[in-house]
């Protein structure tokens, strides 16, 4: 790692649950639009011919964790990966991450991520569960009491279903404050578990899409949404983000602006790590977004969701560059 920040002044670790993955980024040069007809969607045979591929690190829980360690945590991943993860694990320690509480499934390979995006910053996406599948035999209560240090937040990111809704009644039973990150999980889950999963969560983020999706599958309104919930973190891409509180309060928050955009993926894992970073430090939630938003902006400017880095005086300088003093 480049260099660390100053570490929060109370002691403390975020507890990161969520996926383990490579991800196979690829980019097709054109637009999906111009090869989808919409006559025949109910039979779509189509193969995209790919300008570039990658092979990266990735998972939800390894990119929050990176993105937090950047910023001088010291996030510990309680997750599954597989027979082939051995350098990915050195990777993550080397830079910054408590790996301690991953566990190695020794007849599985790591949950695989294979995505085309196209010029329009589409995106198509597949995913092989691979060792992901034993994350629910994973203790979030269990794991919080064995750390090194006192689990602050607990993240429960994107993961097997079943492990997600899980550690999101653990961490509540526990006492922990519960960042839920359901992301592109909201399409597994139905109402009543989404609903129990965010319950007594300190936040629950989501971009615009998901935040729909969730009010369709559980049948609440933005104000019943609350109720389970203390706030819901929405963002908006290049629009920002807002976070919404009980009593209808807003905060708005501005985007950061990217050097240039070479691959959208993985920017909203940074703007959670961002975000968390800033509660982790008593920031206002105003601050806490405009952190996320610059951590995001370091990931669309680079290949891969754990391809970027920085050192603290870089990060500010950006925050002062987008947002002021």
């Amino acid at each position: 790692m480049t260099s660390s920040f100053r570490r929060p002044s109370a002691a403390g670790q975020v507890l990161v649950t969520g996926s383990l993955a490579f991800d196979q980024i690829m980019d097709f040069p054109g637009l999906f639009k111009d090869h989808i007809l919409p006559e025949k969607i109910h039979m779509i045979s189509i193969s995209f011919l790919v300008s570039d591929f990658r092979k990266q690190r990735g998972g939800c829980a390894g990119n929050i964790a990176y993105t937090l360690a950047l910023l001088g945590e010291r996030p510990r991943i309680l997750a599954t990966a597989g027979n082939d993860f051995a350098e990915y694990r050195e990777w993550l320690h080397e830079n910054g991450v408590d790996v301690s509480s991953i566990v190695e499934i020794e007849d599985r390979v790591t949950a695989s991520c294979f995505i085309t995006t196209d010029m329009a910053d589409n995106q198509i996406t597949g995913f092989y569960i691979g060792a992901m599948e034993r994350a629910r035999d994973l203790s979030l209560a269990q794991s919080s009491r064995n750390g090194a240090a006192e689990t602050r937040f607990a993240v429960v990111a994107p993961d097997d279903p079943e492990a997600m809704l899980r550690h999101c009644r653990e961490g509540r039973e526990a006492g922990l404050p519960v960042i839920f990150d359901p992301s592109f999980q909201v399409i597994a889950l139905d109402g009543e578990p989404l609903a129990e999963a965010a319950r007594g969560a300190k936040a629950v983020v989501v971009n615009d899409y998901e935040y729909a999706v969730f009010q369709e599958k559980t049948g609440l309104d933005a104000d019943g949404l609350l109720e389970l919930a203390e706030m819901w973190v929405v963002t908006y891409g290049e629009e920002g983000s807002e976070v919404l509180l009980r009593g209808g309060d807003k905060v708005k928050i501005p985007a950061a602006k990217a050097k240039e955009v070479v691959d959208p993926t993985g920017a909203g894992d940074a703007y959670r790590g961002g975000f968390v970073a800033g509660l982790m430090r008593g920031a206002d939630l105003g601050v806490c977004g405009r952190m996320g938003s610059v951590a995001a902006v370091y990931v669309v400017e680079k290949y891969g969701t754990q391809s970027h880095s920085f050192s603290a005086d870089e990060f500010w300088q950006r925050y002062r560059d987008n947002f002021g003093a």
